[in-house]
């Protein structure tokens, strides 16, 4: 038993799916570069289709002569090897797995008595195995919603004793800045920069791309379109308004701390004076405090105030543990996690009086006015909740301490019609793509951007007072977290996770490491999300180059899962549907699927240049990937094993700080004003 006849009915020419008729874009005798790719895409899935297609033989042979291709022998070889690794992978599975066994049993019966896969009860039927986490969402939204909301119910023992009662003088607001070169058409001689950065600008642009971000900023982009100079004007007019409504004092300024990830390495150096000669030339930020930190400017901190404590501590290792994980260039988990860190080290090393913080994107603001009208609080009274810090136990009856918290978005667009619009509506269309077939994560995201991110307080039976929810899914800005929770349950997202680095934040916490920790729904906290309204062109530019990353997503979240629990259920109980859709029974065969139906789905568009470039600029980051995390070496393994301890030791060294074995009141002294001079050559 295999997934050969349920391949081979989905393609059938009577399956009623747009984009079904697989054998018409197959082309032995291809010669340009769109076609040759539609065909090795086509052989694909030809072949898994098994022996009994017509050009099974056919495309066999294409695949074997194209791994022999001067040009397209790479992606050949890795179609090639994909059938295999599918093949093993399910063989697998049913081996070790009787419910996945009968369900892909029920399915292979399902696809023999039906030829057409076109209607709901077919789709429902498909992802009974490849997307159980959506099994029933269509035809019973309301009751997966009530299930879900009563999974996530919180029974409050004991309210935080000392909640935030000055948000201005006690959190730090953080963000990261995304950089990238700048596009091919920019006059760069005409946007007025030192000729010290223009040359690193040059320079860079000639470098391979290193690391790929959803819309990262293009240096040379419009002041209007600029993100960083957007979000921070948003972030200090949010602090005027609170300054005026008499929330913070008038003489304090906001403290802000960003970080700067780059594309491509020549970035590194010059990315602090790109952001500075922007800032100067186009923001007034009279109500921030804002530092910028860069891969420099971190490894800087480890060398000159780290490292003395670790040698105090006789940790060998320390330099090369604490570099692993503290630092801003990389993938996206590796900065998120410096966002959330730096704030244990400003309130021991720093300021005192900072005792939480808040992520936020650029491409978001508070609309305060829509806040006080709809909800009664401005932003920061938000933060005031004696809920984030409480205590409570889950619908399971677990200990939970809410340590993190979490509001939502509502589109720039959608804001007319309601603060409390989800940003992503549930959706219940029924004309899906192939890859949709497969897998449609919209469609959980949706049922539970719903069910939590939406929760009002005063319905459902949850008050906000004696229970609230706790969040599973979050988004990457509109979250933070206490002091006391980062050094208690000390969490982490790894440096390999470049995509929903906000959800795998949480998994640190969960399975065998199990602590407690979990995210306060703030009812109300709501921050307006503007990306499309002001930067379209960045996103449109980085489109092909990201499609991959839901892909890499559920490789790395399940393979991740793994490793921390010895039953996947405990964990996909808890973080089902959304965030758990990405922890797959069979994340090879699923990736591997939804890459060729995304290109069939860009080809059926009429999309020819768009499918090839994603075909030929993603599959080997996805070879990489899957050799990172299901290869030999186990490097997923090992890296997360690293970094664990790599956090470990940056928060012993914190506790250290505060240990008169460790640092004596002198030596800490000394640590301190290393520590403020380093942070205020951050400051601009």
């Amino acid at each position: 038993m295999n997934i050969e006849k349920i391949i081979s009915t989905v393609f059938n020419k009577d399956s009623g799916i747009p984009g079904s008729q697989i054998t018409d874009r197959f082309n032995t005798s291809a010669e340009n570069r769109n076609d040759i790719c539609k065909s090795l895409n086509s052989a694909f899935i030809i072949s898994l289709s098994g022996k009994g297609h017509s050009e099974y033989n056919n495309a066999d042979k294409y695949l074997k002569r194209m791994c022999k291709d001067n040009t397209y022998a790479p992606l050949a070889k890795f179609f090639t090897e994909g059938l295999q690794l599918i093949s093993n992978e399910i063989v697998n599975r049913i081996q070790t797995d009787t419910d996945f066994a009968s369900r892909l049993s029920d399915l292979n019966r399902y696809s023999e008595s039906n030829t057409d896969f076109s209607s709901i009860e077919a789709i429902d039927a498909m992802w009974s195995v490849f997307f159980p986490e959506a099994e029933n969402v269509f035809s019973n939204k309301n009751q997966r919603s009530e299930e879900l909301r009563k999974r996530r119910t919180v029974n409050i023992k004991n309210l935080n004793p000392k909640p935030i009662t000055d948000p201005g003088k006690q959190m730090i607001f953080t963000s990261n800045i995304l950089l990238t070169i700048p596009d091919k058409k920019t006059n760069l001689s005409s946007l007025g920069y030192s000729k010290d950065l223009l040359k690193g600008i040059t320079l860079a642009s000639s470098e391979k791309q290193t690391f790929y971000y959803d819309h990262p900023i293009q240096i040379g982009t419009k002041p209007e379109a600029n993100e960083i100079i957007y979000g921070l004007n948003g972030l200090n007019t949010t602090v005027e308004y609170e300054k005026k409504n008499g929330n913070m004092d008038s003489t304090q300024k906001m403290t802000c701390i960003l970080s700067a990830s780059v594309t491509h390495k020549g970035l590194q150096k010059i990315a602090k004076k790109y952001i500075k000669e922007e800032l100067d030339k186009y923001g007034s930020f009279e109500h921030l405090d804002i530092y910028i930190f860069t891969e420099e400017n971190t490894e800087k901190l480890i060398n000159e105030v780290f490292m003395p404590v670790t040698t105090i501590m006789n940790n060998s290792r320390g330099e090369e543990l604490l570099k692993a994980v503290f630092g801003v260039d990389g993938e996206y988990g590796r900065h998120y996690s410096f966002l959330k860190a730096i704030t244990a080290f400003w309130n021991i090393l720093i300021d005192a009086d900072k005792i939480a913080t808040f992520k936020i994107d650029l491409d978001q603001i508070f609309p305060e006015k829509e806040l006080k009208e709809q909800t009664g609080k401005s932003a920061f009274e938000h933060f005031k909740s004696p809920l984030w810090g409480a205590e409570g136990t889950d619908s399971s009856g677990n200990p939970v301490e809410l340590g993190m918290i979490a509001g939502a978005l509502v589109n720039e667009k959608d804001i007319h019609k309601g603060l409390f619009t989800p940003d992503v509506e549930f959706d219940n269309r029924q004309d899906l793509k192939l890859e949709e077939r497969f897998f449609y994560s919209k469609l959980t995201m949706g049922l539970s951007t719903g069910s939590e991110l939406a929760t009002r307080y005063g319905e459902n039976g949850i008050d906000g007072k004696t229970n609230c929810i706790q969040r599973i899914h979050v988004t990457g800005g509109t979250n933070g977290i206490l002091v006391h929770a980062l050094q208690k349950h000390r969490p982490f997202t790894p440096g390999f996770i470049g995509r929903a680095e906000d959800q795998a934040y949480l998994l640190s916490v969960l399975g065998k490491n199990s602590t407690g920790l979990a995210y306060l729904h703030e009812d109300g906290l709501i921050m307006r999300h503007d990306k499309e309204a002001f930067a379209g062109d960045a996103m449109k530019a980085a489109s092909a180059g990201n499609m991959i990353g839901d892909f890499i997503r559920t490789l790395y979240f399940s393979r991740y899962a793994e490793i921390l629990t010895d039953n996947i259920s405990d964990i996909k109980q808890t973080i089902d549907p959304f965030t758990g859709c990405f922890v797959s029974k069979i994340p090879l065969t699923t990736v591997l699927l939804r890459f060729c139906m995304k290109a069939v789905d860009l080809f059926e568009a009429g999309d020819d240049q768009l499918a090839s470039d994603f075909m030929l600029r993603n599959f080997e980051r996805l070879e990489r990937s899957i050799e990172f995390a299901y290869g030999k070496e186990d490097l997923l393994l090992k890296t997360y094993n690293k970094e664990r301890k790599g956090w470990n030791l940056f928060y012993d060294v914190l506790d250290g700080l505060e240990n008169k074995d460790v640092a004596d009141p002198i030596k800490k002294m000394a640590i301190q004003i290393k520590a403020a001079g380093i942070c205020a050559g951050c400051r601009i």
